[in-house]
């Protein structure tokens, strides 16, 4: 059964960027976009692991450091490959100025 876990705090991501999130043995990123928007996705690049923690927001998509694949965090869709396969997403929600994930 899915639960809503306290991942961090709004103000610890700057617009445009990116956190490493770990709960447990997974780990994701969240992504605050140019207009206040978070997001939740796994946190590894599906082509060749890497984490994505290191990558280029841009608006709300992610590039990864290591091939320049571009995702939608909104979505999880592959923009540009080499990745061919879409990174999952968690429902986010902010509330009294923390970042709640549904893992």
């Amino acid at each position: 059964m899915p639960t809503w876990i306290d991942a961090c705090a709004a103000g610890d991501i700057d617009a445009e960027d990116v956190i490493r999130f770990d709960h447990g043995t997974r780990t994701f990123i969240i992504v605050r976009d140019h207009q206040d928007g978070y997001y939740c996705t796994d946190g590894l690049c599906t082509h060749e692991a890497v984490h994505l923690s290191d990558g280029l927001v841009v608006e709300a998509t992610i590039e990864c450091p290591k091939h320049s694949s571009i995702f939608d965090c909104r979505t999880g869709e592959v923009e540009t490959p080499p990745a061919c396969e879409n990174l999952r997403t968690y429902p986010t929600r902010v509330e009294d100025g923390r970042v709640f994930v549904q893992l």
